[in-house]
């Protein structure tokens, strides 16, 4: 009778304690699957960038090989080239700080639910695709500003077809990709703060470009979206 009390009395405890004895080990289970799912983000947010950065450095290394001509930054002038040089500075170190220890941009995350940040991923593939597609199409035209070169001809092909400035688009849109992966509305900012960077300086390129081409960019200007197709002609 005593051994049976005995036997009552543990399990009766065991139940009373029950929670307090699975709840550590629940909580462990849930931070090492959130660990292994800031990896994953990590891991594509890398390759991504590395994809688009590499498909930039090409075509752009050899736009410059195959016209034998590298306009240099201050050609915006030397306000709007420090300016562009400081936001592309932190635009590029954040996902890279990011990508090095996620803590060192805790502070700017908000908390999105997964299916955002995958949403961000599906984002930035792509962005890189139209990335190399939009490079593809303007060939030896790109260039880092506003200035056009001396061979420049006017790109009226891919999306160029509809979209006059398209690269302003994608490449902010690109880094807004990376904000909703790292959950960071800091990098996010940082691509919406490039895009406005480079409308401010539009409106000197189209300058350049009318100057160059004249009435025949006037006509495409007519057909053609700034950063977006039109919806109406």
């Amino acid at each position: 009778m005593a051994r049976r009390g005995a036997m009552r009395e543990l399990v009766a405890s065991a139940g009373r304690h029950r929670g307090t004895v699975n709840f550590p080990v629940s909580k462990r289970a849930d931070h090492g699957g959130d660990h292994v799912s800031e990896n994953v983000f990590r891991v594509l947010l890398g390759l991504i960038l590395c994809s688009g950065v590499g498909i930039s450095v090409h075509f752009r290394s050899k736009a410059d090989r195959e016209t034998g001509e590298r306009i240099a930054r201050s050609a915006d002038g030397t306000a709007m080239a420090t300016t562009i040089r400081i936001a592309g500075l932190l635009l590029w170190l954040s996902p890279l700080a990011y990508l090095v220890h996620p803590r060192w941009m805790a502070w700017s995350s908000i908390g999105l639910p997964v299916w955002v940040r995958w949403l961000g991923v599906g984002l930035g593939v792509t962005c890189t695709v139209l990335i190399y597609w939009l490079f593809s199409s303007i060939g030896t035209g790109i260039t880092a500003t506003s200035a056009t070169r001396q061979a420049h001809t006017l790109t009226t092909r891919g999306p160029y077809r509809w979209v006059r400035h398209p690269l302003y688009t994608v490449g902010s849109t690109f880094f807004v990709s990376f904000g909703m992966m790292a959950d960071s509305w800091f990098i996010a900012a940082l691509g919406i703060l490039a895009f406005v960077l480079m409308a401010v300086r539009t409106p000197a390129e189209e300058a350049n470009l009318i100057a160059k081409f004249g009435d025949e960019y006037r006509r495409y200007m007519e057909r053609t979206g700034r950063y977006l197709p039109r919806l109406w002609k």
